[in-house]
């Protein structure tokens, strides 16, 4: 695949429209386009991991779980990831593997704050050349 993700125009909030050959692809370019909103990902080291599983309902719930999950931990632990690995991936389990590093002040350069991934607009589809969802996060 050649493009992840890409940045959308939406009123007062932020979204974007994620791309993968697979579900898992899906689900690591949706990540890195969370993490790409929220702060500058070039000087990221990859110094630290964290393995998740999740469970949800269906593949929608199973996304906006781990985006906020992602969120939540970027809030209280101030980690920011830059590389995801999806492990498993069922209708509704996921297991990855997530790497990056502890935010430094003046080290790492912060975009603009996402409270969480909505269910607004969303819905996973797939095409002839893969795997594609629109995004939309309160800002």
């Amino acid at each position: 695949m050649e493009k992840g993700f890409e940045v959308l125009d939406h009123t007062a909030d932020i979204g974007i429209s994620v791309y993968g050959a697979d579900l898992k692809e899906l689900f690591a370019n949706a990540a890195l386009g969370l993490f790409s909103l929220m702060a500058e990902l070039a000087d990221v080291k990859e110094n630290l991991q964290r393995q998740l599983k999740l469970s949800a309902e269906d593949e929608e719930g199973l996304l906006v779980r781990w985006l906020n999950e992602l969120v939540y931990i970027f809030d209280v632990e101030h980690i920011i990831f830059k590389r995801f690995e999806i492990d498993k991936l069922t209708g509704n389990q996921l297991t990855a593997r997530c790497f990056g590093e502890q935010m430094k002040p003046g080290q790492h350069e912060l975009k603009r704050e996402i409270k969480a991934a909505t269910y607004h607009m969303l819905k996973i589809d797939k095409g002839s050349r893969g795997y594609e969802v629109k995004i939309i996060f309160d800002v």
